[in-house]
């Protein structure tokens, strides 16, 4: 019987940026709230800390995506756009929902960190033979080519974060409501 070598690792944790064995320097690249030490602020705090939602694209990045999602307050926001995928955070509203679409060529993958939801999904617009009841801790794929819909049948917000690949919306983007992702 071998042994594994056993290696402790810390992390080191601001809002949205976690380093393993401690803070390296980056030259300013990195908020100076990264500056901060465990012993000058609790872990419970920093976690706790309101996370910048802006899409920080092509840039490493680490972020609790569970408090991102909850904390997104718009129809989608871009959390991070690079060449192969996308995350985007979503609110849907009770009774809202994301609109029955289709991606030829983008794979999608969706998860409900907050509420309950109807996700149906088929071969054509008419044809939705697909249906699940879902909710917290819940993971949709989506394959491209299936016409897809979420709806938010719940009494508060559907909070949930989608990862494209490859992405779907231009960089940056941010869509307060429904009604902006129709007008684009």
């Amino acid at each position: 019987m071998s042994t594994v070598p056993v290696m402790y690792v810390y992390l080191y944790c601001v809002p949205a940026f976690c380093w393993p064995n401690g803070m390296p320097s980056y030259n300013g690249v990195f908020p100076k709230s990264a500056e901060k030490t465990i012993s000058d602020t609790s872990r419970h705090e920093l976690e706790k800390e309101r996370i910048l939602l802006t899409d920080y694209g092509r840039k490493p990045f680490v972020v609790n995506i569970e408090e991102a999602a909850k904390q997104n307050d718009y129809f989608r926001t871009t959390l991070w756009t690079g060449s192969n995928l996308q995350v985007t955070l979503m609110n849907l509203n009770p009774g809202e929902s994301v609109g029955l679409e289709i991606h030829p060529d983008v794979d999608q993958f969706l998860r409900l960190e907050q509420g309950t939801g109807l996700v149906q999904m088929g071969s054509s617009k008419d044809y939705l033979s697909y249906q699940r009841v879902v909710s917290d801790d819940y993971a949709i794929v989506v394959p491209a080519g299936i016409w897809h819909n979420l709806t938010n049948t719940g009494e508060i917000p559907l909070k949930l974060y989608s990862i494209y690949a490859p992405p779907e919306h231009p960089f940056g983007t941010i869509h307060r409501t429904k009604a902006d992702d129709i007008d684009e």
